[in-house]
């Protein structure tokens, strides 16, 4: 297992995104994991963005878990699931947000909510991977505050959004990504093969009532056994690409203790042979 600590925050639009800089260490250091890869962060967005890509070609066998820093650090480890994974891959995004507004169109102008909007293609420049992520390979989980366009972007293109799904409503999203319900099978050009997940955690997605260490909570997330348990359903019946825990934002001595098992219980389930 290697986990790859990238502590960026200057793609956050928080007033405390300093915070993600030790957040992400704090985080890396929570990964029981045989191999530690440090990314040096860069103001320039692109720049850190080619070093995660490189660090993500030095990884080798076994789950790599990416140890952020804001959401915009998961630009690299998705693109290099979808490189390897191609069609089969599902990208899980537990968030409270969508991150899929777009340069022109976001209000904050803050990366960390266009990185999923960019891994399908639009985003700033020299951060749209070359390979893209369709929206058909894409399942929003406990996403609950989307900017108005965003909602348009999810409804238009088919991204399925599950606000607060139950274990089996998330497993057969996975296993149905890519089904073309009107004509009843998958097209051709997919077809049918056992999907591989990448899991995106931002720790937003848990409530801010039980976990408040972030710069943009909203009400009325997961609980942290909530959280685990899908992730547990869904490692159990995919494998799984990669995982990404992102947005930590150190405040509170409750919520680092609420973390530390958290974290290496997700990254267990996730390793799991």
């Amino acid at each position: 297992m290697t986990v790859v600590e990238v502590p960026q925050w200057r793609g956050s639009g928080s007033a405390t995104a300093e915070r993600l800089r030790e957040g992400a260490q704090l985080v890396a250091g929570m990964v029981p994991a045989t191999r530690r890869l440090r990314v040096q962060v860069d103001d320039d967005l692109v720049i850190t963005a080619s070093r995660v890509r490189a660090a993500m070609s030095q990884v080798g066998e076994g789950l790599v878990v990416t140890a952020g820093g804001d959401c915009g650090v998961e630009l690299e480890p998705v693109a290099a699931a979808r490189r390897a994974y191609g069609d089969r891959l599902v990208v899980v995004w537990f968030d409270a947000h969508g991150d899929l507004n777009t340069p022109s169109g976001s209000p904050s102008g803050a990366f960390h909510g266009m990185v999923l909007r960019a891994l399908t293609g639009e985003g700033p420049d020299g951060l749209v991977p070359e390979e893209l992520v369709r929206p058909w390979q894409i399942v929003l989980a406990g996403v609950r505050d989307l900017d108005p366009a965003e909602g348009a972007f999810v409804e238009a293109s088919g991204v399925c959004h599950l606000r607060m799904p139950d274990s089996a409503t998330l497993v057969d999203a996975i296993a149905s990504a890519g089904f073309d319900r009107e004509r009843g099978g998958f097209p051709k050009e997919r077809g049918f093969e056992e999907k591989v997940v990448y899991l995106h955690i931002d720790l937003d997605v848990l409530d801010p009532e039980v976990f408040a260490s972030v710069g943009t909570p909203a009400p009325g997330g997961m609980r942290p056994d909530g959280l685990l348990g899908l992730v547990s359903a869904v490692a159990e019946r995919f494998e799984v690409a990669g995982l990404g825990i992102v947005e930590y934002e150190p405040g509170r001595a409750e919520d680092q203790e609420l973390l530390a098992p958290l974290v290496e219980k997700l990254v267990k389930v996730c390793a799991r042979a």
